[in-house]
């Protein structure tokens, strides 16, 4: 009978072990969604007496709240989508040639300095881009307006000192090329292995293999990476204050002029220090429209990542 007791023992420690775990879980998914609905009351609730405020009492003296949102709104998508869409094939790329062509030695060199570069603080990548890339792409600007200003992204003056949503983008992109890269390097890290081996088998070439084999099982991974990345380029603040040279309530394509529009989180951060009253509960309601489209971005993000991670 005692043996009985000894034996199942073992198992009962184990259920044991299971429920606690489970438990630790679901109070640590319970907690991120009670910190996240908390963060969302905070910003309603603070917000409220903004969305009936008269024109006076806001920001530059905007005749409603989204009034100033709507072209702050356009400039933190359009920024971030710029960004996104320098750094998503670079960072795919990286990824790639780390994983599959470049030598050990090599490949864990570029790592950790993909790693570095997202250790970068943000204010020292936006007195780079005001210092050393602005002046270099006044330049480019200049050209691109002579020859390429048919094109609505190069229309316009080019700006005499390189201060352009242009030069943000490329910053922000800079910045979001480590995640993206890294993610991406993990990602293609866990291939399949029988999938890899079987197209090599094949005779396929290494080309062949990653197209085949490679990428189409990544692709949930490399949405995912995006998203990631979009996220951090919707959010940053100083690199957009410091680079860009904004234009109040500015909405327009071009990448090269001297007017830009504003972000939203670099609108907030320069002219929160001076705000009072109910200019603060702009600035908290302008918080609250990019929370809500960040979590829009985030739900359609992870419904295009479920939707091709389930046709694999």
């Amino acid at each position: 009978m005692s043996s009985l007791i000894l034996a199942d023992r073992p198992g009962r420690m184990e259920n044991a072990a299971a429920t606690g775990f489970k438990m630790t879980v679901t109070g640590a998914s319970a907690l991120v969604a009670v910190a996240l609905s908390g963060v969302g009351v905070f910003l309603i609730v603070s917000s409220a007496p903004a969305f009936t405020a008269h024109a006076d009492q806001l920001p530059l003296a905007a005749p409603t709240l989204w009034a100033l949102a709507g072209p702050l709104v356009f400039g933190s998508i359009w920024s971030s989508t710029l960004a996104l869409a320098i750094a998503l094939p670079l960072g795919v790329g990286v990824g790639l040639y780390i994983t599959w062509y470049a030598p050990r030695r090599l490949a864990g060199l570029l790592a950790a300095m993909i790693d570095t570069l997202a250790a970068i603080p943000s204010v020292v990548y936006g007195l780079w881009g005001l210092m050393c890339l602005a002046p270099v792409m006044s330049g480019v600007y200049d050209w691109a307006a002579r020859w390429l200003g048919w094109f609505p992204l190069f229309a316009g003056t080019a700006s005499s000192t390189g201060r352009t949503i242009g030069t943000g983008a490329l910053v922000l992109a800079i910045m979001i090329l480590p995640i993206i890269a890294a993610l991406c390097r993990e990602v293609f890290q866990r291939a399949p292995a029988a999938g890899v081996e079987a197209a090599l088998g094949l005779g396929a070439t290494r080309w062949e293999m990653i197209r085949l084999a490679v990428l189409p099982w990544a692709g949930s991974g490399i949405v995912s990476a995006g998203l990631l990345g979009l996220g951090r380029a919707l959010g940053e603040t100083m690199a957009i204050a410091m680079v860009v040279s904004p234009a109040p309530f500015f909405v327009g394509w071009s990448v090269i002029t001297s007017a830009n529009p504003n972000t939203v989180a670099a609108f907030i951060a320069q002219f929160f220090p001076e705000a009072h009253q109910v200019e603060v509960a702009a600035l908290i309601g302008l918080g609250l429209i990019m929370f809500g489209i960040t979590l829009l971005v985030n739900a359609v993000g992870r419904r295009l990542a479920d939707g091709r991670q389930g046709q694999r």
